[in-house]
């Protein structure tokens, strides 16, 4: 005999922290993307002697920009490689925000440009509506259907066909008329 199961446990829950940390972490790096840098030492010592010239944050912003931007692409590439290992699902949510290519959080307006197209005759169909998502930093391109419905799991997939596919066979018998309306 084993152990018996405990009710709403969650196997590997340090996974899913760490998996959510990750995430969390690099959303907030990925957020401070084009701002000031200031660290408590700078103005500590900016109080305390105001001869000595300071570097403006100007100055420093991109090297600053392009350390954050290296550092939330090797956590989320720790997320990814983490989530493959202990074979934990993403979701999608998490997925959209992230590059495929290079790992690169995907921020509309600063590390992507995002296009609603319309590939239809003249646009006229609003259920063909792709967004379209352009990595900055890679130039990769993803697209999402808008209107359409997520697909289900394959399991559940080939449940649903198999009804379609017996009703879809079924021959019409006695009992089966069609009505006249007129």
């Amino acid at each position: 005999m084993g152990k018996a199961k405990t009710n709403g446990s969650i196997p590997n829950k340090h996974l899913y922290s760490r998996l959510s940390y990750l995430h969390q972490a690099a959303a907030l790096l990925g957020s401070q993307l084009g701002k000031p840098h200031i660290s408590h030492q700078n103005a500590a010592a900016s109080n305390i002697s105001e001869d000595k010239p300071e570097h403006s944050d100007a100055q420093l912003s991109p090297a600053t920009d392009q350390l954050r931007l290296n550092f939330t692409r090797h956590l989320l590439t720790d997320l990814r490689a983490t989530s493959l290992k202990s074979q934990i699902r993403l979701s999608p949510a998490i997925k959209h925000t992230i590059c495929k290519h290079c790992d690169t959080l995907l921020i509309p307006g600063e590390t992507s440009t995002s296009v609603v197209e319309n590939k239809s005759k003249y646009g006229k169909k609003p259920w063909a509506d792709v967004l379209v998502v352009k990595c900055n930093t890679c130039g990769r391109v993803k697209r999402y259907p808008i209107h359409s419905p997520r697909q289900e799991r394959r399991p559940n997939r080939i449940q649903v066909s198999d009804n379609v596919s017996k009703h879809a066979t079924k021959q019409p018998g006695p009992g089966d008329e069609k009505m006249d309306v007129s």
